[in-house]
């Protein structure tokens, strides 16, 4: 029991980031129907600003995060207006190799600036927490804390604000909501921001923990696609359950079956559930 504890906190943190993750690109395709492959260059990205206000500007690592989800939110949101708006009537698969071209443009910015070497950012909280025999590093409660922290304030923020209310109703109906008075173009370029600062706020939290490499945005790239397929295309509950099911495949596949299979267990069982729902597990707009 005790290990299958250790194992239930590891999953919850992992579960957070890519839920974190998830709900950015979700909220994007359900508003703009772009499947934005770049989200995970911005991922990324969110990251290495962490590590650079961190180690450049010796601020503290709460500052940090803010400011690495401040700085990819206003890049999201000019990457909206200068590539994604102007392709906004041309064939889907336009948009698709544009931001695949961003994401291959910023992994190649960050390894020009940082190299390509791995960096690892220090937990701001080091050690461990004791709980009935149960460890957890701090890191880990930390992470867990604030992912469900940040998607409790972004589920405040949608249902409970004018300006998350037009981002709904844009969801639904984009020609009605144009109709009705709402600018879709501000509301797509806050989607976009909005979306940029999920993915840095789960990359600053995951960071401690995981090391920090200009190819991880491709790795999650993969895994919060499968996720959002997973959990029905545009709808947030279906990206948090997603998430946290591939987070809780991927954690005890690897720990009970082996390591080096968790991705492949994971996507295993992605394949799984689409064979027995091919829409996914909610319908969009759920």
């Amino acid at each position: 029991m005790t290990t299958f504890m250790q194992q239930l906190f590891n999953a919850l943190a992992l579960g957070g980031v890519y839920a974190l993750v998830a709900l950015g690109l979700t909220l994007v395709y359900g508003v703009m129907r772009v499947p934005n492959f770049a989200h995970g260059g911005l991922y990324m990205l969110g990251a290495y600003l962490c590590y650079a206000a961190l180690t450049g500007l010796g601020i503290g690592y709460v500052p940090a995060l803010l400011l690495s989800a401040l700085g990819v939110a206003v890049l999201a949101a000019a990457l909206e207006r200068l590539i994604f708006y102007p392709l906004r009537n041309a064939p889907h698969v336009h948009p698709m190799i544009a931001a695949i071209g961003v994401l291959f443009f910023l992994e190649a910015a960050v390894q020009l600036i940082w190299g390509p070497d791995f960096k690892q950012i220090q937990e701001p909280v080091p050690g461990i927490l004791n709980v009935g025999g149960v460890i957890i590093t701090w890191q880990r409660l930390i992470v867990i804390v604030a992912s469900v922290l940040t998607m409790l304030g972004l589920n405040y923020f949608l249902k409970r604000t004018l300006t998350g209310t037009t981002i709904e109703a844009m969801s639904q109906n984009r020609e009605g909501a144009r109709l009705v008075g709402i600018d879709t173009n501000r509301v797509g370029m806050l989607t976009f921001a909005i979306s940029g600062a999920l993915a840095a706020v789960g990359a600053s939290l995951i960071a401690p923990i995981n090391s920090v490499a200009p190819s991880m945005g491709e790795v999650m790239n993969l895994k919060v696609f499968a996720i959002i397929i997973l959990g029905g295309m545009g709808s947030v509950p279906g990206a948090i359950v997603g998430a946290f099911l591939l987070a809780f495949t991927e954690v005890f596949g690897g720990f009970y079956i082996s390591l080096d299979f968790a991705d492949v267990i994971g996507f295993a069982m992605l394949v799984l559930v689409l064979a027995l729902k091919p829409a996914g597990l909610f319908r969009k707009g759920a």
